[in-house]
């Protein structure tokens, strides 16, 4: 079993940023791909980006390419979400995951969720 539990959402301003982590326990947090997904309210939840197990392959959504950046340290079991230039099509709850496998995009392929964290950009 993996527990997540991610910090760091708030209120900001369209063109502004925000850091999300996402702190795993339980099992080897290293042998786990994480990704990052959001959900807005009346919308399917929906992928944003996804990392290794090492952190040497990224994945992103189009919508957010170039914008927002995932990275992650094993030492700390963590993995974290720099979101740059924010839109208000951004606001959503953002949920880390976690899955054995690394490359998969689907909510369907991740066994293990955060509770989430509410993120709002005002415009």
């Amino acid at each position: 079993q993996v527990q997540l539990v991610e910090s760091g959402g708030g209120l900001v301003q369209a063109g502004g940023s925000l850091r999300l982590s996402c702190a795993a326990s339980g099992r080897t947090f290293s042998g786990y791909a994480a990704a990052w997904f959001r959900q807005a309210p009346g919308k399917e939840r929906e992928f944003v980006t996804s990392i290794s197990q090492t952190g040497s392959n990224t994945y992103y959504a189009d919508s957010v390419k170039g914008r927002f950046a995932i990275s992650r340290d094993n030492a700390k079991n963590s993995v974290y979400l720099e979101m740059d230039s924010l839109k208000p099509e951004d606001t959503a709850v953002y949920y880390c995951a976690a899955a054995l496998v690394y490359g998969i995009s689907s909510a369907q392929g991740y066994a293990y969720w955060g509770q989430g964290t509410q993120v709002t950009v005002s415009s």
